[in-house]
């Protein structure tokens, strides 16, 4: 490779860049890497011994050794990483040289690069990639967004490396500006909610029905077989049956119960409180793991009102797990159908004119969301690029219709044994408001108007109205 221009380089070569600058690499593309950290070009070295991929110490000798237009991906923490890696880049580019955001940066910073990187003649796109250390090796699912020359550029690598799905590569060209990390984000926001509801199933079987991690390990096992087949649930089973080596403790059982977060949760719960659109499995999601850290809280509490002996078992398990099953289901349909909600409110609002069942093919494969299920959501958006709500789809309502009574037993019980299970409740309580043609709503704004002279709308007649509300 001495004499031989690099395709690709790649800047932050952690895990998951050097992963993909490997997975290039199989798939026989010349590519470079550049990182401050030696270690890091050692294991790249390492690692990809006769393939065609080179680290460099020196961004000024990455940077000559890549061809013409430069194409130049980033693989470093969002925020001012990213905006310092460009100012170094800048100094050293021509015009029509591409650079690719391939971290969880927040769109807005995405959009502003747009622009500015647009003014100075370079080609700028972000990109959402899913999958994690395994995907980036064997096949990721990608979400670019933003200059779509530049991903035209790339598009032969990229679905090269990506996974496939029914023999169709896991990438698609999402829409303009910053829809690529958008989208991402809010396939975060689903991802946060599912490992949610399988969190309060773990409560569940091991609090109410009292089950060993060896049972509980069947029963996620089992339902991965089936209809509620994911990688979620995949690695989730797996987990209860791990032990370190020389250690006769499950590692789940020592892992101390604080959960931690990157952030992109919050973003899509931000996000749709400012387009004003519900996610609240997704919020709930959040708010839980952001209680997880007031562990010392929840320690004093649990000793005021003696928790342990506030929890009463389910039932027979034998009885109530075909309908927990069912309740997942019906939660888990849920959640999807929410984020799927904000992605449609998202395009119009900011003209990213997304293709919601291409979102749905590219995620069946490679990303940590993927799930059997999303072959239905593929589906439902294929067949009706308009489709209003995915709960409003004829064969999702024949599932919602099969799984919303075992959903409606399984909250009921929970709520009387004090197990709390918040994503099972928010899907029933945001799917019953959701089928609510008339809301409680209309005496909210009556009080808004009371307190405040916030007016009001009336039914059938034009206008806004205030009243007095003066009671003789």
């Amino acid at each position: 490779m001495a004499n031989e221009k690099y395709k690709i380089g790649m800047i932050g070569l952690g895990t998951m860049g050097r992963n993909l600058l490997l997975n290039m690499a199989d798939h026989g593309f010349p590519v470079a890497g550049y990182d401050k950290d030696v270690t890091k070009l050692d294991l790249l070295e390492s690692e990809g011994q006769g393939k065609p991929v080179k680290g460099f110490g020196t961004i000024n000798s990455f940077v000559d050794s890549l061809d013409s237009p430069k194409v130049i991906m980033m693989l470093v923490p969002a925020g001012k990483a990213v905006d310092a890696v460009i100012r170094d880049l800048q100094p050293l580019l021509s015009k029509g040289d591409i650079i690719i955001d391939g971290g969880n940066s927040h769109f807005t910073d995405t959009t502003l690069r747009v622009k500015q990187l647009s003014e100075k003649g370079l080609h700028f796109f972000g990109m959402g990639i899913s999958g994690g250390e395994e995907g980036a090796r064997n096949g990721p699912s990608m979400m670019p967004g933003g200059d779509k020359v530049a991903f035209h550029f790339v598009q032969p690598v990229f679905e090269a490396i990506a996974a496939k799905a029914d023999g169709s590569p896991c990438v698609v060209y999402i829409g303009p500006g910053a829809s690529g990390h958008f989208v991402k984000m809010v396939h975060n926001g689903i991802e946060y909610a599912i490992m949610q509801l399988i969190s309060d199933t773990y409560e569940i079987l091991r609090r109410g029905f009292r089950f060993n991690n060896t049972q509980i390990h069947q029963v996620f096992s089992e339902w991965n077989q089936g209809r509620l087949q994911s990688y979620l649930l995949e690695i989730t089973s797996n987990i209860f049956l791990y032990k370190e080596d020389n250690s006769n403790e499950f590692l789940v059982d020592v892992i101390k119960d604080e959960a931690k977060s990157k952030g992109t949760g919050k973003w899509t719960t931000q996000v749709a409180t400012d387009v004003e659109l519900p996610v609240p499995t997704i919020d709930v999601a959040v708010a839980m793991r952001n209680l997880s850290k007031y562990k010392l809280l929840r320690t004093a509490a649990a000793k005021h009102y003696n928790a342990e002996e506030a929890v009463a078992e389910l039932g027979d398990s034998k009885d109530v797990l075909p309908q927990l099953e069912k309740a997942f289901y019906f939660s888990m349909i849920t959640i999807y159908a929410q984020g799927m909600h904000l992605l449609s409110k998202a395009s119009s609002e900011f003209g990213y004119d997304l293709k919601l069942h291409e979102i749905a093919r590219i995620w069946r494969g490679g990303c940590i969301i993927r799930a059997s299920f999303l072959d239905t959501i593929f589906k439902a958006y294929n067949s009706d690029h308009n489709l209003q709500h995915l709960l409003l789809d004829a064969d999702v309502k024949n599932i919602i219709n099969e799984t919303v009574k075992p959903a409606r037993e399984i909250v009921a019980k929970l709520v009387s044994a004090g197990i709390s299970a918040p994503c099972f409740a928010s899907t029933l309580g945001y799917f019953d408001a959701l089928r609510s043609e008339n809301m409680p709503s209309n005496l909210i704004q009556a009080q808004r108007d009371y307190f405040g002279a916030h007016t009001y709308e009336l039914i059938g007649k034009e206008g806004t109205f205030h009243s007095e509300w003066k009671i003789n």
